[in-house]
């Protein structure tokens, strides 16, 4: 079967036929699909290759939405939810798991079925899937969280990476727009979309270091980290005109301070310098795929003056955006 989605009624609203056998099928496959359904609408393209799928994901809703999901392929999956809120429950699991947006985990199953919940409008998501031996041929020599993990997927036993959400950085958000407006001819594509992978896998294991070995002290309960990721969300839509510092505190409920510091206790960055990281990457990846004139970046993305631009991705990649492109 692969995996189905039924709603209360035991009626399959979404199926997907794959096996052992779709993973190792040497070819690059893309396929893409739109699903309407009661609930809203699903568009997904999803691409194959050396014992990983990939699949992207957007969902428009028309409300909340539970339901009853199944799975009989013996799968580990990084779950990065780009936007929305998303419950899982496993039934071979102690508990059940929440994503909000910007937040990733890493979770293996086999035969395994449970819930999962939709709160919120739209929803879009990246879901890299590997084989049993696709993820132990990469992960071998990981850190010691990436091996305890193996090592409970060697075991069979259902796990989860982390045991809550980790948060989407800036390297992370990076990756993941490159696959989604990669150009690359079909022959560069796989070699691509693989060397992309095990980056995302490394940065997700990084993402669990700081955040199971750093003591947090500015953000310390789950009210402190909803209103830091509120602020980041804020800054992320308003890119090209950013709120000054005491506006965004004020938007997200905060003072300056705990703003401040909660901000680059949770990002290792200060709230300007990660908005900078994040323009640049933009700008970066809108010269390498998108096509799109300098100056017309520049506009789009909030900058004061051309060179004013020119100069800071300079500072950033080494080149000027006109050699770039």
């Amino acid at each position: 079967m692969g995996f189905e989605v039924k709603n209360k009624s035991e009626q399959s609203v979404f199926r997907q036929d794959f096996n052992e056998v779709n993973f190792v099928d040497p070819a690059f496959k893309t396929d893409t699909f739109t699903f309407p359904s009661p609930y809203g609408t699903l568009k997904a393209t999803t691409w194959w290759f050396d014992g990983i799928k990939m699949t992207y994901s957007e969902a428009s809703l028309h409300q909340e939405t539970e339901l009853d999901w199944q799975g009989d392929t013996e799968l580990i999956t990084m779950h990065f939810n780009l936007e929305g809120h998303i419950s899982m429950l496993d039934e071979k699991m102690p508990g059940p798991f929440e994503l909000s947006s910007n937040q990733h985990n890493m979770f293996y199953g086999k035969e395994a079925k449970g819930k999962i919940r939709f709160d919120g409008s739209a929803m879009r998501s990246l879901l890299i899937q590997f084989s049993r031996d696709a993820f132990f041929n990469i992960a071998r020599d990981g850190n010691d969280a990436i091996k305890r993990f193996a090592e409970r997927v060697s075991m069979g036993n259902a796990a989860a990476f982390s045991a809550t959400g980790l948060d989407i950085d800036v390297r992370l958000h990076t990756c993941i727009d490159s696959l989604l407006h990669c150009k690359y001819a079909e022959s560069l594509k796989r070699m691509f979309f693989f060397s992309r992978t095990i980056e995302m896998l490394v940065l997700q294991a990084e993402a669990f270091d700081r955040a199971y070995n750093g003591r947090p002290v500015y953000v310390r309960n789950d009210y402190d980290k909803e209103r830091i990721l509120f602020a980041r969300d804020c800054l992320l839509k308003n890119i090209d005109s950013p709120p000054t510092l005491s506006q965004l505190a004020r938007a997200a409920g905060l003072n300056e301070f705990k703003l401040k510091k909660g901000f680059k206790e949770t990002f290792h960055q200060t709230v300007f310098e990660y908005l900078s990281d994040v323009r640049l990457e933009t700008a970066k990846n809108d010269l390498l795929n998108k096509g799109k004139s300098v100056t017309e970046i520049a506009s789009e993305l909030g900058y004061s003056s051309l060179q004013h631009f020119s100069a800071a991705f300079k500072k950033k990649f080494g080149v000027s955006p006109k050699k770039m492109k």
